[in-house]
C-alpha cells in the first residue's frame, strides 16, 4: 500500500502524537531505571533499550496484526458467584505483570529512599548492565501493548504504523537524556516521578483487569483513562512546585529570624 496518499500522512501525523502521549509514562521508567547503572553507561543504556524495543515492537506488530485473536482468546477462566470472576487472555495477563512490577519497582525505590540503610554519603552499588537493560526492553513492550492496539483501530496499514512507531521512538530517545538529566539535577522531582510511576502500575493493573473482566463481589474493574493520568499528575506537579517554593521561604525566614 502506498504511504504517501494524503489519508495514510494525516493517520501518520495523529499515530506519531498518539505513540508519543502514550509513551511518556514509559519514558519516564526508562529515565528512572537507568540511573540504576554507572554514570558513564546510562545513556547508552537508554538509546540502546529503545532501539531493541523499536525492533521488537515492530516484529509485535507483525505479530498482533496476524494473531490478534489468539491474544485475546481466554486462557483463564474462574467464576466464584458473587464474590470474583474474570476471563484472561494475553493481553491482559501481560498488563497485569508489568502494573504489578512497576508498583514493586517505585515501591521498593521510595522505601530505598527512606531506608536507614541507605545514608545520602553512601554510594548505591550498581547494578548490571545487562540486567537493567533487559528489564527496560521488556517493560517498553509491556508499555507498547495499548499505543499498538490503539494504533490499529485507526489503521491496518502495518507501514503506517510501523512508521510511526520508529518516528515517535526516535523522539523518546532524543528526549530521553533530557529527563535524566533534569532528575538528576533535580532530586526533589525524583521522588515525584517513583508516585508518578506507581500510579502508572495502577493504571495499568486496572486496565489488565478490564481486559480480564475482572469483577469483586459483582463490582467490575473499570481502567484508568489516559485523561484522569494526566489530571492526577498535574495536581502532583503544581503540589510538589508550590510545596518546594514554601519549603524555600520557610528555610529562608529562619535565616533571617537567626541573624536577627
Amino acid at each position: 500500500m502506498d504511504l504517501f496518499t494524503i489519508e495514510n500522512l494525516l493517520t501518520l501525523l495523529m499515530l506519531t502524537l498518539l505513540q508519543a502521549v502514550l509513551g511518556f509514562d514509559n519514558l519516564l521508567y526508562i529515565s528512572l531505571e537507568s540511573q540504576r547503572v554507572e554514570k558513564d553507561k546510562q545513556a547508552k543504556l537508554r538509546k540502546l533499550g529503545i532501539g531493541i524495543a523499536v525492533v521488537l515492537r515492530l516484529v509485535l506488530l507483525y505479530v498482533l496484526m496476524k494473531l490478534i485473536q489468539f491474544f485475546q482468546d481466554p486462557v483463564l477462566e474462574f467464576d466464584w458467584q458473587g464474590v470474583a470472576e474474570g476471563h484472561f487472555n494475553i493481553h491482559a495477563i501481560i498488563v497485569l505483570f508489568g502494573g504489578v512490577f512497576i508498583m514493586y519497582t517505585a515501591v521498593k525505590e521510595i522505601w530505598h529512599m527512606l531506608s536507614l540503610e541507605d545514608e545520602m554519603h553512601e554510594k548505591v552499588k550498581p547494578q548490571s548492565f545487562n540486567k537493567v537493560l533487559t528489564m527496560v526492553v521488556i517493560m517498553n513492550l509491556v508499555f507498547s501493548f495499548d499505543s499498538i492496539l490503539s494504533a490499529m483501530a485507526l489503521t491496518q496499514n502495518y507501514y503506517v504504523m510501523a512508521t510511526a512507531i520508529i518516528i515517535s521512538s526516535a523522539l523518546m530517545i532524543w528526549m530521553a537524556d533530557g529527563v535524566a538529566a533534569f532528575l538528576q539535577k533535580n532530586r526533589m522531582y525524583e521522588v515525584l516521578g517513583l508516585f508518578v510511576l506507581f500510579i502508572v502500575g495502577i493504571m495499568l493493573i486496572s486496565e489488565g483487569g478490564h481486559l480480564a473482566h475482572l469483577k469483586f463481589f459483582n463490582f467490575p474493574i473499570t481502567p484508568m483513562s489516559k485523561t484522569t493520568f494526566y489530571f492526577i499528575l498535574s495536581i502532583l506537579v503544581i503540589v510538589e512546585i508550590v510545596q518546594s517554593r514554601y519549603a524555600k521561604k520557610l528555610s529562608r525566614l529562619k535565616i533571617e529570624e537567626k541573624q536577627d
